[in-house]
């Protein structure tokens, strides 16, 4: 049986990505720290399609556990989707939150991506998807950090894509834009979002795993996503930060 693992996979988009992998008969390991998510995969999912491991994704020593725990498994497709973002000016923000996240953004998908990539090579075999955003692609002020490690995991995926093009491998990365999800409901408030440019996660989901079966380094779905990244590249760096600030104090108010 072909087998996948998906992080952050028991809600949200993450739970879009298991849902194809089992349609396409993978057997897929769910990582999540969630309990409740996980405990309700069962009335989702069969059960014989998944197996679920309870891990907090955030720590430094969770690639290595998740890789001991399945470098016998034979897994064919990574997809390291978990993630979360933190909302406010970065002197007035957390650091242990701050910090947590860029070890699972930076430090944790870069390590995982690692470990299941050599084993992917000496197959000569595999696929592994990314999930960065449009805000990969310009400064965030009031969420810095954030954006600023979805930029890495761009630039990360885009330059190991290339390193492996001579291989039969596929690694993606997938950058949506506003998505109905835990994630936004947790960064912006209930009144007055600006959601004129919501995707659903199924949606988002069939694009990114699409793109990944068809080797495409870098998709961003929707067409007003597309061309915000497009105004980003024409527009000078401060325009686009101070549109970036109105947006997200606008989700805030």
């Amino acid at each position: 049986m072909k087998t996948a693992v998906v992080t952050g996979g028991a809600s949200g988009i993450g739970l879009e990505f298991v849902k194809l992998l089992i349609k396409d008969d993978y057997k897929v390991f769910i990582v999540d720290n969630n309990k409740e998510n996980l405990s309700e995969l069962n009335n989702i999912i069969s059960k014989n399609k998944f197996q679920s491991i309870r891990l907090d994704l955030a720590k430094r020593k969770s690639p290595k556990k998740i890789y001991k725990k399945l470098k016998n498994e034979n897994i064919e497709v990574l997809i390291n989707n978990a993630g979360f973002g933190t909302f406010g000016k970065f002197y007035k923000t957390e650091w242990k939150r701050e910090a947590e996240m860029i070890n699972l953004h930076v430090l944790n998908t870069a390590h995982l991506t690692k470990l299941f990539l050599k084993d992917m090579i000496k197959k000569n075999n595999g696929k592994i998807l990314n999930i960065a955003s449009v805000a990969a692609f310009q400064p965030g002020p009031m969420m810095s950090l954030y954006y600023a490690t979805k930029a890495f995991i761009l630039h990360f995926t885009e330059a190991i894509s290339n390193e492996v093009k001579d291989k039969n491998i596929s690694i993606s990365v997938l950058c949506p834009g506003q998505t109905k999800t835990n994630f936004q409901e947790s960064v912006s408030s209930k009144k007055n979002k600006i959601n004129f440019n919501t995707s659903c996660p199924i949606k988002v989901a069939k694009y990114g795993y699409n793109a990944l079966k068809k080797n495409i380094t870098v998709s961003v779905p929707g067409f007003l996503n597309k061309i915000i990244v497009f105004l980003n590249r024409i527009l000078p760096r401060s325009t686009s930060t101070n549109l970036v600030r109105y947006i997200q104090e606008k989700n805030r108010d």
